[in-house]
């Protein structure tokens, strides 16, 4: 057991029994206890399966990818509706709801989909690349330029687009499309000096 997760569960005075009680439900399970964004987390294979964690009014269970589980209590909620489409949430409001032979199902039916590789990936909304007409220009009509810029991926054309939208005043946005003119065409991305420190 992860001691951080003895200091999460410390802290939690007003469901400290509840949260050691569900915590006990993953003790014979094939999972690794560890601590993920402030809270305790149990993974497989590399894979969230499931978060604890308590609030104020009540204490639950987070299944990373519980919109693939039967449900077949009728326990689960969406906590963020319309945000998340894999993450489910289990809640409770006193010790006498736990009922760890249900959860344990739950969680061994979760294993098993990692085991079987079914997911719920993120989907990425791809907004489009505001080019700043600066660029846009010399892009028009520097042929070579323009196959180099395609080439990059989105993320590195909004790095660029970006660095010439910040800049204030014309004199600068110039000078900074003379300087990353050679950057492009070398296949350099704006910030890749950094990335490999």
């Amino acid at each position: 057991m992860n001691i951080k997760v003895d200091e999460y569960i410390s802290k939690k005075e007003k469901w400290s029994k509840e949260l050691n009680l569900l915590r006990a439900v993953f003790a014979d399970l094939p999972v690794d206890e560890t601590i993920k964004w402030g809270s305790p987390v149990y993974v497989f294979n590399g894979k969230n399966i499931v978060g604890l964690s308590a609030f104020k009014n009540y204490f639950g269970l987070w299944f990373f990818q519980g919109a693939l589980l039967k449900d077949k209590y009728k326990v689960f909620i969406n906590a963020q509706e319309g945000k998340t489409k894999a993450m489910l949430q289990w809640r409770f409001n006193s010790f006498d709801e736990i009922n760890t032979v249900q959860i344990k199902e739950y969680v061994l039916e979760a294993i098993e989909n990692v085991k079987l590789g079914n997911e719920i990936k993120p989907t990425r909304s791809l907004k489009p690349v505001l080019i700043p007409e600066e660029l846009q220009q010399e892009l028009n009509t520097n042929k070579e330029l323009k196959i180099s810029f395609e080439k990059f991926s989105l993320s590195k054309q909004r790095e660029y687009a970006a660095y010439i939208s910040e800049a204030k005043r014309a004199s600068t946005k110039l000078n900074r499309l003379e300087k990353i003119i050679p950057m492009i065409i070398s296949g350099a991305g704006l910030h890749d000096k950094y990335k490999n420190c």
